[in-house]
């Protein structure tokens, strides 16, 4: 068991600006990992952390390898994170399973700063780019006791890879409140779920998230070379991190995904929170994903590591075309008297339940509310059309070209502000009444071509869309848990 020492904070700190079932190579991994220790720089940039930083920082110390230095950097805080995180400020003498380790906190208040993350980032990367790897942790992610110690054997073990992740989820035990626990359950599943596709991708890690990440610092050098950049990660895209994830790759470094090292991350409790979180992702990957120049990201649809979320947002389209389609032809067919019950739609759903409850079951700390969101349906429908409206306000934002700050976006909604949430409701509600008034509009002729032409298109759609989820239903997952 890790036990901390920590002495007083000392004055002169600156506080300033078990491999069994799993696939055989990372099995291979451990057995040949090199006795060597490598040097570790964690950075971890927070804003507005106060309820979180204490836990994080106890993580790290706790870890059975404890990184070489902790650099604490926080930006544009309003609360407390700062003198909390100074509490940890100091040399600290840790006794772990792997020997004696020492380790120093260092708290930085870099006060307002434009660039927001991605400048804290930076800042952090400028103290710890002599060593062999930069440990990204977010102020709100705590990971597991050997979190780092896994990540730093895999990197080790082979000077291809350029960024190791962590599987990350949400521990939903300190949510309250039904709506809290929802989208909790609801994003632990959508975690759960990415995770899995890039573990049977071979370990291919489509985006090296900052939440609990090891890069090597030689790879950061090279991307900072060949895309002439000062700094690692730039503040002109929305996801900081998937563009430098492609930057890796481009590089020829190898972007992976640990099977074992695991943390839980933040989660977004209310609906507006989580609805700035999904759309700036969203749009950030759409940004990488389209053809041709924006500002000063350059889309790269052919790019290796956006094949997923090519695969992603098809998906979403497809989810998307599926229900509205299916609601209106059965509101269409309810209005003449024409509807007729059909078994064969149950199929679909038996599928997707199945499926989730396989995710479910996949997952390394499930609990009986990520059972019952698989099995009950009705919960991960809801959740769908939440992500749904997403997808849809994303690229409605993407193809009007307006110039939005989604990161301030993002912090007002964390805030409590904003209404921005609610317009995919608005949107629906006047689609409806459009629909209904164009449908009353036509005669009883046009209905029924409408009907007949429209019933098949979303038949055939549903069962290509049925065959994809039972594949994914029996393909092999290797003993991986998410």
């Amino acid at each position: 068991m890790t036990t901390i020492t920590t002495p007083a904070r000392s004055t002169d700190l600156v506080v300033a600006p078990t491999v069994a079932g799993f696939p055989d190579d990372f099995e291979a991994v451990l057995d040949g990992a090199s006795v060597n220790r490598s040097t570790i720089g964690c950075v971890i940039p927070a804003y507005n952390e106060e309820e979180s930083i204490a836990g994080v920082i106890e993580s790290l110390l706790g870890q059975t390898r404890v990184p070489d230095v902790i650099h604490v950097v926080v930006n544009n805080t309003s609360d407390a994170t700062v003198r909390i995180a100074s509490r940890y400020a100091g040399p600290h003498e840790v006794a772990t399973d792997l020997g004696e380790q020492f380790t120093e906190v260092f708290v930085h208040d870099i006060g307002k700063n434009p660039d927001k993350k991605v400048g804290a980032l930076n800042y952090g990367y400028t103290l710890v780019e002599g060593y062999d790897y930069l440990l990204g942790v977010d102020g709100d992610t705590v990971a597991d006791q050997k979190a780092v110690e896994y990540l730093e054997s895999e990197a080790m073990s082979d000077t291809r890879i350029g960024g190791i992740s962590a599987i990350y989820s949400i521990d939903d035990k300190p949510v309250k409140g039904l709506v809290g626990k929802f989208l909790t359950t609801g994003q632990r599943s959508q975690f759960a779920a990415f995770n899995m596709h890039n573990l049977l991708r071979g370990r291919n890690m489509a985006v090296l998230g900052g939440q609990f990440s090891i890069f090597s610092t030689q790879a950061l050098r090279e991307v900072m070379a060949q895309n002439h950049q000062s700094t690692p990660w730039v503040k002109d895209s929305e996801v900081e991190d998937s563009l430098l994830s492609l930057q890796i790759k481009s590089a020829g470094y190898l972007t992976k995904i640990s099977p074992f090292a695991r943390a839980d991350v933040g989660g977004m409790t209310t609906l507006r929170a989580l609805d700035a979180q999904q759309v700036k992702w969203t749009y950030g990957a759409i940004e990488l994903m389209w053809p041709g120049q924006r500002g000063d990201t350059k889309g790269q649809p052919f790019h290796p590591n956006l094949r997923v979320r090519w695969l992603e947002n098809f998906a979403m389209l497809t989810n998307l075309f599926v229900r509205v389609a299916f609601l209106a032809l059965l509101a269409g067919s309810l209005s003449i008297g024409a509807f007729v019950f059909s078994a064969w739609w149950l199929v679909p759903v038996a599928i997707a339940i199945m499926l989730n409850l396989r995710m479910a079951m996949s997952m390394g700390n499930r609990n009986v509310r990520d059972i019952l969101f698989a099995v009950t349906f009705f919960p991960a429908e809801v959740y769908m059309w939440v992500r749904l409206a997403h997808f849809a306000r994303s690229w409605t934002r993407f193809l009007s070209r307006k110039k939005v700050d989604n990161w301030a976006m993002q912090a007002k909604a964390e805030r409590g502000a904003g209404l921005g949430h609610w317009t995919p409701l608005i949107v629906i509600i006047a689609v409806v009444v459009a629909m209904v008034a164009a449908w009353s509009m036509l005669g009883p002729v046009a209905q029924s071509t409408v009907l007949w032409i429209g019933w098949p298109i979303v038949g055939v759609v549903t069962i290509v869309q049925t065959l994809g989820m039972f594949f994914k239903l029996i393909r092999r997952q290797h003993g991986y848990k998410v």
